[in-house]
């Protein structure tokens, strides 16, 4: 992923690693809707992990055709959708489970009190067209550091916040901040320890601040994945998943094993979304999509 990577736009090519992925392995091709309508899946085989997938990683197939493949294979959300997708989504019975706009911005966010006023008006109107929608989740970002101690940061971040969360407290919206890695994909990006994460929203003190807790990421940056979880989940109310090293399937060619962290997760009695965040290598991506629903569906 590049400093300037946005999950709006399709990759054109992504450096992960030492390994170069074209975008033939980023998204499906329109040959994996054929395949998907012979292989579904039950909705939700266990009942235990409610499903969802990033939208970014599959942005060459039209969202239209995307959507109903999902709900054919079980999956019920789509993450990081703007507004003007949300209605494509909810004709087949899905949800935007992680609700984004044009404006949300990685580098640039609550850390830094220049950007608190624009921010605070544009959320607010994304959280008021979530409410219209019953989505629950809205993404934010903590910014770069650009030489912020980490004590600042949290302090900055929360006073740019606490005014969006009264308000998004009443529209039954949560606010939730990204955990990245500063590593390999967002260097400088502030949020990329889940201690730090977890000290702003001790600082907050909102039910409704709440963290996604990125697994891939937080390989990357600080490991111990499913200890952390269970210290810290009651701050998580959302996770994202990809294989390490790579970003890629979440199969048996990457050092987790995520059998055993949805079991993790399921314990803490989570009830929130896991959403599907890898950059499929096969170029059938719809195939890989279905793999990894499986393999999570414990």
């Amino acid at each position: 992923m590049e400093k300037k990577f946005s999950r709006r736009d399709a990759l054109k090519s992504i450096a992960i690693g030492s390994g170069v992925l074209s975008l033939g392995g980023v998204a499906s091709s329109f040959a994996a809707m054929n395949y998907i309508d012979n292989n579904t899946l039950p909705n939700s085989k266990k009942n235990n992990i409610k499903h969802s997938v990033c939208r970014w990683c599959f942005q060459d197939i039209p969202l239209d055709e995307f959507a109903k493949s999902c709900a054919n294979m079980g999956i019920q959300a789509i993450d990081l959708l703007k507004p003007s997708e949300w209605d494509t989504v909810e004709k087949y019975g899905l949800v935007c489970s992680m609700a984004t706009d044009e404006f949300a911005d990685i580098e640039n966010g609550f850390n830094e009190p220049k950007n608190h006023k624009n921010l605070q008006e544009k959320y607010k109107g994304l959280i008021d067209k979530a409410s219209e929608h019953g989505i629950k989740n809205v993404i934010v970002f903590s910014g770069n550091r650009r030489g912020m101690d980490e004590q600042t940061g949290i302090k900055n971040c929360s006073k740019g916040l606490k005014p969006l969360l009264k308000y998004a407290k009443k529209k039954n919206v949560t606010l939730v901040m990204e955990l990245l890695n500063s590593k390999v994909n967002h260097p400088d990006y502030m949020a990329d320890h889940t201690e730090w994460g977890v000290a702003l929203a001790e600082e907050m003190g909102a039910g409704n601040f709440k963290l996604l807790y990125d697994i891939y990421h937080m390989q990357v940056m600080e490991g111990d994945i499913i200890a952390t979880i269970k210290k810290h989940h009651k701050y998580i109310n959302h996770y994202h998943t990809a294989g390490v090293p790579g970003r890629n399937e979440i199969d048996d060619s990457q050092e987790l094993f995520y059998p055993a962290i949805m079991r993790a997760i399921v314990e803490t009695g989570f009830d929130g979304f896991v959403a599907q965040e890898f950059i499929p290598t096969n170029p059938n991506g719809i195939e890989s999509l279905k793999k990894a629903i499986e393999i999570c569906d414990v």
